[in-house]
């Protein structure tokens, strides 16, 4: 029925520009938005009731419908939501030509047999071929050992720099955390490769390396929090799902162009993202003048603020189990909603008063209400926002062109907000702002659309936070990208077992990550920690390196803390 309504609605060719009387014209209108949901509304209902008869058929032990996927999303479906065609500008490919680097030189000469009487010397021409080396390096080192009486003492000649681990050298430990953490190949495959070169390891010694070897990544991970936190006063955030052992958890993706940093939680509430800001394993919390302004301006009553000030440890920070038991014992009867908002408030109040990181003055991400009130400014992302409008389906002709019309004049706007970026001027702000109002003002008969460009709209502060701080960038892209990198991991390795085994996850993604945004070559990175050399710079010095280069936060630093 919804096809048949489709079809007709889209061989309707009515030109509603050309009804007279206004009356009329908008009544019309008005059926037809109201044909136009009924219509999007039985859609709904008959895949509901498709995917209900599928359920009892499997109930019943039958076969339901096989979960194949078209090759190409019909047009007028609204399954494509990307906006890549419409954002981007189309430019010219140019070919990369990167110099390649010779470890080492072959002659190949001519042998003397085959050349003819004549033959004239012309020097040499050169053939640049790229290889690699893939082979067993088993080593047995003949330690001298020494027996002292007196001391009733064994003394054994030390093992070579990296080697301290018996069983597998630095060469085979280096190749499974990029085989793993890099390329993203799975446990058995590893053991795969492993075994066809010769060398003999178990499912749990690569486990073993995987997880427990790794402590000075611990260590680098924590520096680049901190210092990718000191690098810019706005960051970047994202979440998606991650199961430990088969129970729900978030991973928290947090950055800017200089860092990534994984953190994988049991929730994704505002107190655990302000958690995942500071570095710590749990939210922190704090009763003070500040937590109880803060719960005020949530909506907290007088009498409960009363209660909160007098029952709960005051300006003592405490971690959440700490302020669990403290909150059980004085407040226990307060629950809910009233509830949920202390806990924000006390979170927020321990996030501003602590000095262990910088406070960060703006997050830029999509408008999910954890990162509300978390900073002074929040920032959105415009790709997030027109993929609503990518997922609008009108099926009235004139809907349908009123909404290409208005996709084009929104990514054309979006375009001058990058160009703004480029060259910011006050005049300019100015005029991008007045243009924002006429573009999201416009009159329009499609009342999806002009829904939708009300929410648009309302959001106008946080959309247009880059007129003041054109530092920022005018999506997520990058976050969005970053999170993508751990549901490629889940697809292969479909969840860590233990608390150490996310913990892994967390670090070597957010090393990994963090090295190819600064350019570090991955694989050299892994093998000088692992071999403990310590010849390259810490990941942590490169990015307060390059921040100083790309100051990310110029405007900031002329505009004072709300």
């Amino acid at each position: 029925m919804a096809d048949e309504l489709t079809k007709s609605l889209q061989d309707l060719n009515l030109d509603l520009v050309a009804i007279a009387d206004p009356n009329l014209r908008r009544c019309i209108i008005g059926l037809l938005n109201i044909v136009q949901q009924q219509a999007q509304r039985i859609a709904q209902l008959e895949e509901e009731n498709r995917r209900l008869k599928d359920e009892i058929a499997r109930l019943k032990g039958e076969q339901g419908r096989p979960d194949i996927r078209p090759n190409k999303p019909a047009a007028g479906t609204g399954t494509n939501h990307s906006s890549e065609k419409r954002r981007k500008d189309k430019k010219p490919r140019v070919p990369h030509h990167k110099t390649i680097e010779v470890d080492r030189t072959v002659p190949c000469p001519v042998d003397p047999a085959a050349l003819p009487e004549d033959a004239v010397y012309k020097g040499t021409e050169t053939t640049v071929v790229q290889d690699v080396i893939f082979r067993r390096d088993n080593v047995a080192f003949e330690r001298e050992k020494y027996w002292s009486p007196s001391l009733n003492k064994t003394f054994l000649g030390p093992l070579p720099q990296g080697y301290e681990r018996y069983r597998f050298g630095p060469g085979v430990r280096s190749l499974v955390v990029v085989l793993y953490y890099v390329t993203g190949g799975s446990e058995p495959k590893i053991l795969e490769l492993l075994a066809s070169r010769g060398v003999q390891m178990s499912s749990g010694e690569l486990s073993d390396l995987l997880i427990h070897d790794i402590d000075q990544f611990h260590q680098e991970r924590a520096e680049v929090h901190t210092a990718g936190l000191e690098s810019s006063p706005w960051q970047q955030i994202d979440d998606t799902s991650t199961r430990i052992n088969g129970v729900n958890h978030y991973c928290h993706v947090l950055g800017n162009p200089l860092y990534t940093i994984y953190r994988t939680m049991p929730s994704k509430d505002r107190p655990t993202v302000l958690a995942v800001l500071r570095g710590t394993e749990t939210p922190r919390y704090l009763v003070n003048d500040a937590a109880v302004v803060l719960a005020a301006g949530l909506g907290v009553s007088g009498a409960v603020l009363s209660w909160f000030q007098q029952r709960l440890p005051w300006d003592e920070e405490l971690d959440e189990k700490a302020f669990n038991a403290a909150y059980d014992a004085g407040m226990s009867f307060v629950g809910g909603q009233t509830k949920r908002k202390l806990y924000e408030a006390a979170a927020l109040a321990a996030y501003r008063a602590q000095t262990d990181v910088p406070v960060v003055r703006a997050l830029l991400g999509d408008d999910a209400p954890q990162f509300d009130e978390v900073t002074d400014d929040r920032a959105l992302c415009w790709v997030h926002d027109g993929r609503h409008y990518a997922k609008l389906t009108p099926m009235v002709p004139s809907f349908q062109q009123e909404l290409e019309s208005f996709q084009d004049r929104y990514w054309n706007y979006y375009r001058e907000l990058r160009a703004y970026r480029q060259a910011p001027t006050l005049e300019e702000a100015a005029r991008l702002e007045r243009a924002f109002d006429e573009l999201f003002k416009t009159a329009v008969t499609y009342k999806g659309l002009s829904d939708r460009m009300k929410k648009t709209r309302e959001k106008k502060g946080e959309l247009l936070l880059v007129l003041s701080h054109p530092e920022l960038p005018l999506h997520n892209n990058d976050s969005e990208l970053a999170a993508r990198q751990r549901v490629r991991k889940r697809d292969v390795s479909l969840e860590p077992r233990t608390d150490a085994g996310a913990k892994a996850w967390d670090t070597m993604q957010s090393v990994v990550m963090t090295a190819k945004k600064l350019g570090v070559a991955i694989y050299e990175y892994v093998e000088d920690r692992v071999t403990g050399r310590g010849r390259m710079p810490r990941l942590a010095e490169v990015i307060r390196t390059k921040a100083a280069e790309l100051n990310l936060g110029a405007s900031w630093a002329l505009a004072p803390s709300k």
